[in-house]
């Protein structure tokens, strides 16, 4: 199994643990933040059994497609501030969204505003302190996650992606976080951390990931975080 056939599976499990996070609240007020083109976002919908799902995203022709499933959508620059008024939302959500934008803190902060006290956010993002990143630093590579050209990717050549373009500026890392530094952020702008989770080991494929991400999410590739808002 090569890495990319890896990647499509570590990143199907970690959907699966985001909706392993997402509370059934039927009156649930749920936002995407860059939803692409809302099929996850429904999931999540549906998970939550509620019908109230919005997202935010800043490609027009995904917001398109977005709006035809039936999501509310609205044009957005998750850099910036959000076009949603305070205390708006029950559940944020952002999945391999934050390692793409320069204002992290900006989005953090954001995030905290729309949601209502009590309300939590599920943010999911690659992990720098990965066992593959871990081992392409000690044989003097870049970290696979770790993007240095906004136009191509390199400086790994073990990476089966080394050597592509971006297809967009919107795929490019701008910053990976470790499992403390991730946690530290939120709690920073008023979050309390109730859970993170590990998801995937590469290289090691299937259960075998998953057993030892189970033990060792600080390796893990992706890290899924719920965070909740602190009441008033």
């Amino acid at each position: 199994m090569n890495l990319l056939s890896l990647y499509h599976n570590v990143d199907h499990e970690n959907r699966k643990s985001i909706l392993d996070l997402i509370e059934v609240d039927a009156k649930a007020k749920i936002i995407d933040l860059g939803c692409a083109d809302g099929e996850f976002a429904l999931k999540i919908a549906e998970k939550a059994e509620t019908e109230d799902i919005y997202g935010a995203e800043f490609l027009e022709e995904a917001c398109l497609r977005a709006k035809a499933r039936g999501i509310k959508v609205s044009f957005a620059d998750l850099n910036e501030n959000l076009p949603f008024e305070n205390e708006s939302f029950d559940v944020v959500h952002a999945n391999q969204v934050l390692e793409h934008l320069p204002e992290t803190d900006q989005f953090v902060k954001e995030v905290h505003r729309i949601l209502k006290p009590g309300g939590y956010a599920v943010i999911s993002t690659p992990n720098l302190a990965s066992f593959h990143n871990i081992f392409s630093l000690v044989l003097g590579k870049q970290p696979f996650t770790a993007h240095v050209s906004n136009e191509v990717i390199l400086g790994n050549s073990l990476d089966p992606k080394c050597g592509m373009r971006h297809a967009s500026k919107g795929e490019v890392h701008l910053r990976i976080f470790t499992p403390e530094a991730l946690k530290e952020l939120f709690k920073y702008h008023g979050f309390t951390v109730e859970r993170m989770i590990g998801v995937g080991y590469y290289p090691f494929p299937g259960p075998m990931a998953a057993f030892i991400s189970k033990f060792d999410k600080i390796h893990s590739v992706y890290l899924t975080m719920k965070a909740r808002k602190v009441k008033k």
